[in-house]
C-alpha cells in the first residue's frame, strides 16, 4: 500500500500545477507512469508488467476522446494513464468513475457560479420530459471559465484509494 501514498503525493503535485499553471507537466506524468509499472515489475515481474501497462493504457483509452474532441488537455490524459499504471485495470475503471462524478459536481458548482444553474436545470427539465439533451446557455452572461480537470481525477482517485484501503470495493 505504500505506492498508494506515492500515488497520491503525485495527484496533489499535478492538481496544484494545474491550478497554477493550467497545465500538468509532462515530467510528472511521464515520471509517473514509469514508477507505477516499475513497481509492479519489481513486485510481480512479468505479470506486474501486463498489470501496470493494461492499467496505463485502459486510463488513456478512458479519456483520449475527450482529449480528440477538444474537451480536455493531454495532461489530464496522461495523467490518469499514470493513475492505471499505479492501480491496474480495474480499479483505474472505479477511478475514471468517480473522477467523472467529481467533476460533473465540480462543473454544475461552476454553472451555479456564474449564474447558469437556471439555464442548466432547463435543460435537465427539457430531457426529462422530451428525451433529448438541449443545454442553449443564455447569451448574456459571462463566459465560463474552463475546468482544472487534474483537480477531479485526484478528488476521484484519491476517494477510489481510500475506498480500496478500507476494503469498501469488495465487488472488484
Amino acid at each position: 500500500m505504500e505506492y498508494m501514498f506515492v500515488l497520491l503525493l503525485i495527484l496533489v503535485v499535478a492538481a496544484v500545477a494545474d491550478l497554477r499553471t493550467r497545465r500538468i507537466p509532462n515530467w510528472l506524468t511521464y515520471a509517473a507512469m514509469g514508477m507505477g509499472v516499475s513497481y509492479h515489475v519489481y513486485v510481480d515481474g512479468w505479470q506486474g508488467f501486463l498489470f501496470g501497462i493494461e492499467g496505463l493504457s485502459l486510463g488513456c483509452a478512458l479519456l483520449v476522446v475527450f482529449y480528440i474532441l477538444g474537451g480536455m488537455g493531454a495532461g489530464d490524459v496522461k495523467l490518469m494513464a499514470a493513475v492505471g499504471s499505479f492501480v491496474g485495470p480495474k480499479i483505474v475503471i472505479v477511478a475514471f468513475l468517480f473522477t467523472a462524478l467529481t467533476g460533473g459536481i465540480y462543473a454544475i458548482i461552476i454553472l451555479m457560479l456564474y449564474g447558469q444553474s437556471k439555464d442548466l436545470f432547463l435543460a435537465l427539465k427539457t430531457f426529462m420530459f422530451t428525451g433529448k439533451l438541449i443545454y442553449a446557455p443564455s447569451q448574456n452572461k459571462k463566459k465560463l471559465p474552463t475546468l482544472y480537470y487534474g483537480v477531479a481525477i485526484a478528488v476521484g482517485t484519491f476517494i477510489t484509494v481510500m475506498l480500496y484501503r478500507f476494503n469498501c470495493m469488495n465487488f472488484i
